[in-house]
């Protein structure tokens, strides 16, 4: 990858970042999380968060863009 490529993919980087952060900091992904099939157990002493469909979407969601971007 040449300096261009790198520079491009760290614009594009940076973009999709401030893009989830908006998204994040104006409550539009409250439902991340909270998912059926994301485990949560909480007691007394401790909580566990298990985001198991969460990050099943993430996952799919971001090999469809990989692959689409090498193509």
């Amino acid at each position: 990858m040449d300096s261009e490529g790198l520079g491009r993919l760290l614009i594009v980087a940076g973009v999709v970042a401030i893009a989830i952060g908006l998204l994040v900091r104006t409550g539009a992904l409250g439902w991340f999380g909270n998912l059926p099939g994301d485990i949560r157990i909480e007691s007394e002493r401790t909580r566990v968060f298990i985001p198991i469909t969460s990050m099943l979407i993430v996952s799919v969601t971001l090999s469809l863009l990989l692959s689409l971007l090498r193509r």
